[in-house]
């Protein structure tokens, strides 16, 4: 039986009509089309799917909706400043060419967000422990770094 559950996504406040647990994942990419939170394994391997809850990452392949009652949620979707300005992770991911296929990008950005959030000046090590949960499948991971990098200096 469907349930209703209250949560704020990228800032707007919504109720949702969804089976108490069907994946969060599925919710926001086929009840919400927002489509940036891409689904890798589908097991909470990769890292494709992470979006921010209440100030956390998570991968919500995970995430039974009905954990996300009250819960404020931020998809990629919600990351840029504004209509016409990308957050400087985003713009640090292009002019690096930290964007590679796409799949994990979106987890990635999200990952380096929330990583800048907490420690804005992160050293090396600290970075890619902040990106640890996220796999990349194409060409590495120097891109990634260097847009994080890049980021922090913005």
């Amino acid at each position: 039986m469907r349930s209703q559950f209250k949560c704020t996504v990228n800032g707007n406040a919504l109720e949702l009509q969804a089976y108490p647990m069907e994946r969060l994942l599925d919710v926001l990419r086929e009840q919400l089309r927002l489509t940036g939170t891409k689904e890798g394994c589908g097991e909470g391997e990769c890292g494709a799917c992470t979006v921010m809850i209440d100030g956390q990452i998570v991968n919500s392949c995970l995430v039974p909706v009905a954990q996300v009652e009250g819960c404020d949620i931020k998809t990629i979707e919600g990351i840029a400043v504004s209509e016409s300005q990308l957050h400087a992770v985003q713009q640090a991911f292009i002019d690096c060419g930290g964007a590679q296929c796409g799949i994990c990008t979106p987890g990635m950005v999200i990952a380096a967000v929330n990583l800048l959030e907490k420690t804005p000046n992160p050293t090396e090590p600290e970075i890619r422990n902040g990106l640890a949960g996220n796999l990349c499948r194409c060409t590495g991971y120097m891109k990634i770094f260097e847009s994080v990098v890049r980021a922090c200096q913005r």
